[in-house]
């Protein structure tokens, strides 16, 4: 994984998404730090609370369309969790080079 290169090609498919706002655009990149953090394995697990805390929502209405819209648009695959114990699943896919390929 080059996250640069990631990031470039990020950054041409947010151009051209009309429909991402910055709330989707903070939610994403504290995603990708989490990824960056577990070097970018797949799966990451996540829990709302933090997340939120991080890309600064506030509203847990606002934070569950991005995460839907994300996952629809392909910029993740969002596996939520109804358990407060356990975390979500996120994968994160490469943009570095071909579109919605795994890592």
């Amino acid at each position: 994984m080059k996250p640069i290169k990631h990031l470039t090609g990020l950054f041409d498919r947010l151009i051209e998404d009309q429909a991402i706002h910055p709330t989707h655009i903070s939610l994403y990149f504290t995603l990708f730090q989490y990824w960056n953090i577990n070097r970018f394995q797949n799966p990451i697990s996540i829990t709302r609370d933090e997340i939120m805390i991080i890309s600064k929502i506030s509203s847990k209405t606002t934070y569950h369309k991005c995460m839907r819209e994300l996952n629809d648009k392909g910029y993740i695959k969002y596996e939520p969790t109804f358990n407060p114990f356990k975390g979500s699943i996120v994968l994160l896919f490469n943009f570095a080079e071909d579109e919605g390929v795994e890592v």
